[in-house]
């Protein structure tokens, strides 16, 4: 499946100067789904610096739960998704992304209030590579390492609602 063939959108918001049904290259399609990628990979950010937060506020049992259930996870689906992201647009000579840290939001003395800002964040970045794969974009590109990295981070992420509210749920306690 080389070469720059060209197929219509589909199932995607328009873009700037590509109305929908528009045929636009591999090429431009690999570039709109290394941003599409960094944008996931933006929330990841968001929700680890989040937990961390929490970490910090929580005693020793709790935090150790903490990082068990939540943190761990979603800082495997962010390394996963941050390799995928450097390891497609290598193969295809696009431009490497620089990832910064993420922000936790508002200062709050409440574990609780950066734990659920974490689980929300993990919750959009998986809604994301949901959405990104049901659109066929990563078939489109012609990339079946990009479907693995992807189908991987989902994984890693699956657990991570779950376990977070079943922590928030010991808080009562």
């Amino acid at each position: 499946m080389g070469g720059d063939y060209r197929y219509s959108r589909r199932a995607r918001e328009p873009s700037p100067g590509y109305p929908d049904n528009v045929a636009y290259s591999t090429a431009e399609a690999r570039a709109e789904m290394l941003d599409d990628i960094g944008v996931t990979a933006d929330e990841l950010a968001a929700a680890l610096a989040a937990l961390s937060e929490a970490y910090e506020a929580l005693d020793d049992d709790a935090a150790d739960e903490l990082e068990r259930a939540v943190f761990a996870p979603v800082q495997a689906a962010y390394g996963r998704l941050r390799r995928t992201h450097t390891e497609f647009a290598r193969r295809h000579g696009l431009p490497e992304r620089a990832f910064a840290p993420g922000s936790p939001g508002a200062h709050t003395g409440d574990p609780r209030v950066y734990i659920e800002r974490g689980l929300d964040a993990a919750d959009e970045a998986e809604q994301r590579l949901a959405e990104l794969q049901d659109s066929m974009a990563p078939v489109d590109v012609g990339d079946p390492e990009l479907r693995a990295g992807l189908a991987q981070t989902r994984t890693l992420l699956a657990e991570v609602p779950a376990g977070g509210r079943q922590l928030l749920r010991g808080f009562g306690r």
